[in-house]
């Protein structure tokens, strides 16, 4: 897959990560437990996504 296009594909999974995220939150009792597993992979993906963009500058 080129660069670019994984690149693309990280930043939809974000962008579907966060909806989810405040989907959970804007619940009567958000499950804390859910909403933290989700941050995490949020920040993996950003992580994942600046060493792309980061590899591809170089």
């Amino acid at each position: 897959m080129p660069m670019n296009a994984r690149i693309a594909s990280l930043e939809e999974r974000h962008a579907s990560l966060e909806r989810r995220i405040l989907e959970e939150d804007r619940r009567p009792r958000p499950d804390e437990t859910e909403l933290a597993r989700l941050k995490r992979e949020k920040l993996r993906l950003k992580e994942e996504m600046e060493r792309l963009r980061a590899a591809t500058r170089h």
